[in-house]
């Protein structure tokens, strides 16, 4: 049987694609097709917001040609692919012409003719929609924003509103065409769109307002610090036909993804264990918010969601129960460790920001674990490990600045598909975490250490 192998994003999947699909398919007996992940595509310079990687394997599978589809993860993966696969013809786009010889040396490899006159480049030109955003709260989240979304395609930030008209001024002052406004009512006006970065405590009513005015909204993590605020606004978003969606970059970032499914395929047995820990050694006489029990101060609020990602996107949102141990200070939980117990498994995370501690992730299993070095919440390295050591695997990725692109890419990928939940962070997923907050702070299960 003759293998043929090829790659690519598929993203607005078009006669060209399908033209290439069939001509590859006609070479050989059977044809695997590799489809990029939801990466940063540098060949472009922007991110690619029209369809996510499963709707893009989806689109391949529907044209009937391809026998296998898999991910394309990394740089050398096609190296990789054509050994492991043990592939007769690596075929690829004539627009390519030269820059994949080098697999000569592997397996056979041929250039096909591209379909003239179409690409995703001009579809996607023809028919993007900008979707105007708003920016509530301009402190130093919000400050990173801009840049960020600079590099995604599909939106424009016109508007920014903070209760401190200043530094409203600051971010608008850096992009063109944007203008503060004095209220959000003003703000709503003008916009398809928003990005809440306040305070903890100011989410739940700029969210109910920005989707009553009907308007989508992106919110920083932790969305809301109550289960029941999380599930009306969830509620409210879906009668009103708007995405709502919270914003952690970790949920969003290819590496994590990639670690996630791969867990879940069972490459190191069952979880019985995950330790998840993050700490920022702050002193606490910084007037800062994150020491304000007034503003949510703390460790858990500040830093809880991260660590609770891993935790409620493997072993899900029914544990048998959760006891929480904290150093209090002035009010604000100063280090919080929590342990779960699940039917078949234990799992705990540690957060400060007055003890330092290591860290890092470790996901343990029946056949293995995986580790993931601090600072894990930006990953961009993680290995699988093994009892025979030759069997270990390290995987190596690329964090693109501050994270945040990957959570605007998706978000924009949301409004513009009409997907009313990510895949990468479950609304499920985001009440359960906006629980276990409300857990901490009626003190269910909590103990003073």
């Amino acid at each position: 049987m003759k293998k043929v192998i090829t790659y690519g994003t598929y993203d607005l999947l078009h006669q060209g694609h399908v033209n290439l699909l069939r001509r590859a398919r006609e070479l050989g007996d059977y044809l695997i097709v590799g489809v990029t992940s939801d990466s940063f595509d540098r060949e472009r310079g922007k991110l690619n917001v029209r369809n996510n990687v499963l709707e893009r394997v989806e689109a391949v599978k529907a044209t009937g040609y391809a026998d296998e589809v898999i991910i394309e993860d990394y740089v050398g993966q096609k190296i990789d692919d054509i050994q492991k696969y043990n592939v007769d013809i690596f075929a690829i786009g004539s627009d390519w012409e030269g820059r994949f010889d080098y697999l000569n040396e592997f397996t056979k490899v041929v250039y096909l003719p591209r379909t003239e006159g179409i690409s995703s480049t001009l579809l996607r030109a023809e028919i993007t929609t900008i979707v105007k955003v708003g920016i509530i709260g301009c402190g130093r989240i919000a400050k990173r924003f801009p840049k960020e979304a600079d590099v995604v395609s599909g939106l424009k930030i016109i508007a920014t509103y903070d209760t401190n008209e200043q530094n409203a001024n600051v971010i608008a002052s850096g992009i063109e065409g944007c203008n503060v406004y004095s209220t959000v009512e003003e703000l709503f006006d003008h916009v398809d769109a928003v990005y809440v970065a306040t305070p903890h405590l100011y989410h739940y009513d700029y969210i109910k307002a920005a989707i009553n005015a009907g308007k989508h909204v992106l919110v920083e993590t932790p969305m809301v610090l109550d289960g029941n605020q999380a599930r009306e606004c969830f509620e409210l978003a879906e009668r009103r036909g708007v995405i709502l969606m919270e914003a952690n970059k970790t949920a969003h970032c290819p590496a994590f993804n990639h670690l996630m499914v791969m867990i879940k395929s069972g490459v190191i047995g069952e979880v019985v264990d995950i330790e998840a820990s993050e700490s920022k050694l702050w002193s606490d006489d910084m007037n800062l918010r994150e020491f304000d029990p007034q503003q949510a101060g703390g460790s858990l609020y500040e830093l809880g969601s991260y660590t609770l990602l891993p935790i409620i996107k493997l072993m899900g949102c029914e544990y048998g129960n959760l006891n929480i141990y904290s150093r209090m200070k002035n009010g604000v939980d100063m280090f919080t460790r929590g342990v779960f117990r699940y039917p078949h498994a234990t799992c705990s995370f540690k957060v400060g920001l007055g003890v330092k501690t290591e860290g890092n992730l470790v996901i343990s299993g029946t056949k293995g674990y995986a580790y993931v070095p601090a600072p894990w919440w930006k990953t961009d390295f993680f290995e699988l490990r093994y009892e025979d050591q030759n069997k270990n695997q390290k995987y190596f990725y690329k964090w693109d600045g501050e994270g945040l692109r990957y959570e605007i890419q998706e978000f924009i990928s949301c409004i513009v598909n009409k997907r009313f939940s990510s895949a990468r962070l479950r609304r499920r997923e985001s009440v359960c975490m906006a629980e276990i907050m409300q857990a901490f702070t009626e003190r269910k299960n909590f103990f003073e250490i």
